[in-house]
């Protein structure tokens, strides 16, 4: 692989339909594609993701935000379910395992490979408010239960799961999609936020995206986890909040369309930030800016800000989570 080919692994976007996602795969041969809520469904339903995928020299990774309840992206499909937060008060784990897998399946068939979902914060917030109901619990042991069935029930039916959102966005001052979230500090997040992930990241197989969140005795004041290297050496050691060391592919949150980014940091500097941070696949929700971005990521290497054996890293990573690699 070239070098730009390599980078191009580590980037996923939102497309606006079939005719999009062919231009961006074909000039530029990303790693993968978002369906947002924005996206013209057919190229879900005519089977046109999976062809493109098949003819991409490597094959997409295609993602979506299914997790049900009010963040249920494929709800004109047919395809939803409770909340979490209604999945904990009525379901068994086994059976939300059982549900998960029933969506994992109709989402591979439609061509989906990555789920960002479950959610894996913990959360006593009102319904409606940014996280609210799409967390299990603000219990961290039920909603390690809940998340754990769920993802396993994704990757039961060949979906890799994505918990999110990583150290925690349930305990948050806001919503990140409209300015800064700071969270409680690390010190509290040991006890609450962070305890799913001490066993759910010992599955393997799945996924982590990291949130854009300022947290006390973590990142400082100015740069979010997202794009924070002392965030991201945390989530690969496990320490210091005593979980596993964690070799599977990182993502970010969205890093264009929301203003905890986007405020401060164009897309085409927040992708370098992020990936030299330490993770593994840039994430945002348009192709206009593809190409400039991997322009500005060359121009990383060519400084030695992203290094080569961070990006070989990366790449095995995300080529392994796609069975191209098997190691």
């Amino acid at each position: 692989m070239t070098r730009r080919e390599k980078l191009a692994q580590m980037i996923v976007v939102g497309v606006t339909g079939t005719s999009d996602a062919q231009q961006v795969v074909a000039k530029e041969s990303v790693g993968g594609v978002f369906i947002g809520s924005w996206t013209d469904q057919s190229i879900l339903t005519s089977g046109a993701v999976k062809r493109i995928s098949a003819k991409s020299k490597i094959p997409l990774m295609v993602t979506v935000d299914e997790e049900g309840g009010r963040v249920s992206r494929l709800k004109k499909l047919g395809i939803d379910s409770p909340s979490a937060r209604q999945l904990a008060a009525t379901k068994t784990p086994a059976q939300t395992r059982v549900l998960a897998a029933s969506i994992g399946k109709q989402i591979r068939n439609l061509g989906i490979t990555v789920d960002f979902a479950p959610d894996a914060d913990v959360s006593n917030e009102p319904d409606d408010e940014v996280i609210g109901d799409r967390s299990f619990s603000n219990d961290p042991a039920k909603v390690t239960e809940y998340a754990q069935a769920f993802a396993q029930g994704l990757a039961d039916a060949g979906v890799m799961p994505v918990f999110k959102h990583f150290p925690g966005h349930g305990h948050g001052s806001g919503d990140s999609h409209t300015g800064t979230v700071r969270t409680p500090p690390l010190a509290q997040l040991k006890t609450t936020d962070l305890v799913p992930y001490r066993t759910l990241l010992k599955m393997p197989g799945v996924g982590v995206m990291v949130g854009h969140l300022i947290v006390p005795g973590l990142t400082g004041n100015e740069l979010p986890a997202s794009v924070n290297p002392r965030a991201i050496a945390m989530l690969r050691t496990g320490k210091p909040y005593g979980g596993p060391a964690f070799n599977g592919v990182v993502f970010s949150d969205d890093l264009s369309g929301m203003a905890a980014i986007s405020e401060k940091y164009p897309v085409d500097q927040a992708v370098p930030m992020a990936l030299q941070a330490g993770i593994d696949v840039g994430l945002w929700i348009s192709t206009d800016k593809v190409s400039a971005v991997l322009d500005a990521l060359e121009r990383s290497m060519d400084a030695k800000k992203l290094t080569q054996a961070q990006v070989d890293r990366s790449v095995v990573r995300i080529l392994s989570a796609k069975g191209v690699l098997k190691c």
